[in-house]
């Protein structure tokens, strides 16, 4: 007994001393597609922080983007620079791209990943419309063959933003240790790289044709995160594929520029019809919500103030068309502020989040149409005699009656009411309503030509 006692013990204290299997922790994935906008960055944001608090090992930034916003990819860069989670940008499926702001983001990842059949690159600023032309400089600008040496102001602006731009991504490839020399010329000559010449130029860290792939490529490998050392261990981690909730879902619609201005217009036309027509309620409440939904969308947006600002004068100049008679002059300013002020409204060089020529052409006819025609009607209609309660009483005439008992009483539009005057009233006697004290109307009388007496 006392030696299967000590066997006991022995073997008790054998399975004490195993280590015990910890869970190891999840990567988290995350999708980008189409171009990058206010929605997508506040998608990305909250994706990064459950990400920390699930204590992910690692979290994947699925992307295909043509590029998007400014300030919406400068957001997305500080929330991964400044995440305790290290990030993977990775470039897929086959066919996807990262061209323009997905470049500078895949610049900054801890990891730089594509799928086969992929690209990045073409990061030039783009400008926002035409430029304007160059004025001719002063002799003193000019070199001896007479070529003008000074730039233009519009030329100097694009050398402004492509020097920022240039720098922001040498920054990143620096911090990152990839080929700062290749990103110096994605900004200034707009050139891309397939998947193969990227990974052989350093400017990405690998190729995976899918997660799986991916994960298996990753694991055993060691990173710096915020000048902590991690190690990575994905080969049987669990994926959490965090997708764009019912919010995302929302910004998209209304950040869309074309559905902000839509949104914007709503508002406007319909508490002013609201205003010119009290008591429908159903234009105020319509407006009421589309303004309030569209400056919430517009102040996510890089917005002109000036744009917007024009576009109000735009609408008070239509208004003021009704009141003061400027022969369609005001009218026609109104349109061409209107005009202008909505091409100008969206400040931005991405061409996705440009408002389109021809939603513009369409919403300022339909503008025109309304604050001409439906707003004219409503306005004759508040100059219509009122033709029910108690102003309708005031001013009719009816027939004096003499009841049984002696009360006076008179037929007033259609109805037998209580009189009292300041004079005796006899029966068929024509008299005109003064005024009203509950249930009995004060009268005059009348002559026959509808004159007091």
């Amino acid at each position: 007994m006392r030696i299967l006692a000590l066997l006991l013990i022995f073997w008790s204290s054998l399975i004490g001393a195993q280590p015990v299997q910890t869970a190891v922790p999840p990567v988290v994935l995350l999708s980008q597609s189409g171009a990058l906008g206010p929605a997508h960055a506040d998608y990305l944001r909250r994706g990064l922080d459950k990400a920390a608090a699930l204590k992910a090992q690692l979290v994947v930034i699925q992307m295909d983007t043509p590029g998007g916003l400014d300030l919406s990819m400068r957001s997305v860069i500080k929330n991964i620079l400044a995440s305790p989670v290290p990030i993977a940008t990775f470039v897929a499926p086959n066919g996807a791209r990262a061209a323009s702001a997905g470049t500078y983001i895949l610049y900054a990842s801890h990891i730089a990943v594509m799928a086969p059949a992929t690209n990045l690159g073409a990061a030039t600023p783009v400008s926002l419309g035409p430029q304007p032309a160059a004025p001719r400089e002063p002799a003193a600008s000019r070199d001896k063959s007479g070529t003008d040496n000074a730039p233009s102001s519009a030329q100097a602006m694009r050398n402004k933003q492509t020097n920022d731009a240039a720098a922001y991504i040498r920054g990143l490839a620096e911090l990152r240790g990839r080929n700062v020399e290749w990103a110096d010329k994605a900004v200034r000559e707009a050139v891309s790289l397939s998947a193969q010449e990227a990974l052989k130029l350093n400017v990405i860290d690998l190729i995976a044709a899918d997660m799986p792939q991916l994960l298996k490529q990753l694991d055993g490998r060691k990173l710096t995160v915020l000048g902590q050392e991690r190690r990575l261990a994905t080969a049987a981690a669990e994926i959490i594929d965090i997708q764009p909730d019912w919010r995302t879902r929302l910004l998209a619609v209304i950040t869309d520029p074309g559905i902000a201005y839509i949104l914007l217009m709503l508002g406007f036309y319909g508490l002013l019809f609201e205003f010119f027509s009290p008591g429908l309620v159903a234009p105020g409440v319509i407006g009421g919500i589309s303004l309030l939904l569209a400056l919430f969308a517009l102040q996510l947006l890089p917005v002109s103030y000036t744009g917007l600002a024009l576009i109000a004068l735009g609408v008070g100049l239509l208004v003021a068309e009704h009141f003061a008679p400027g022969f369609g002059l005001l009218g026609l300013g109104g349109i061409v502020a209107f005009v202008m002020g909505s091409v100008m409204l969206i400040d931005t060089d991405a061409p996705a989040y440009r408002i389109p020529w021809p939603l513009i052409a369409g919403v300022t006819l339909a503008s025109a149409a309304f604050l001409l025609v439906v707003l004219n009607f409503a306005l004759r209609a508040r100059q219509r005699p009122v033709v029910s309660g108690r102003e309708q009483m005031l001013g009719a005439t009816g027939e004096v009656i003499v009841n049984p008992d002696g009360s006076v009483s008179a037929s007033i539009l259609g109805e037998v009411w209580k009189v009292r005057a300041n004079a005796p009233l006899g029966r068929g006697q024509q008299v005109r309503v003064v005024g009203i004290d509950g249930l009995v109307l004060s009268v005059e009388a009348v002559g026959p030509e509808g004159k007091s007496t």
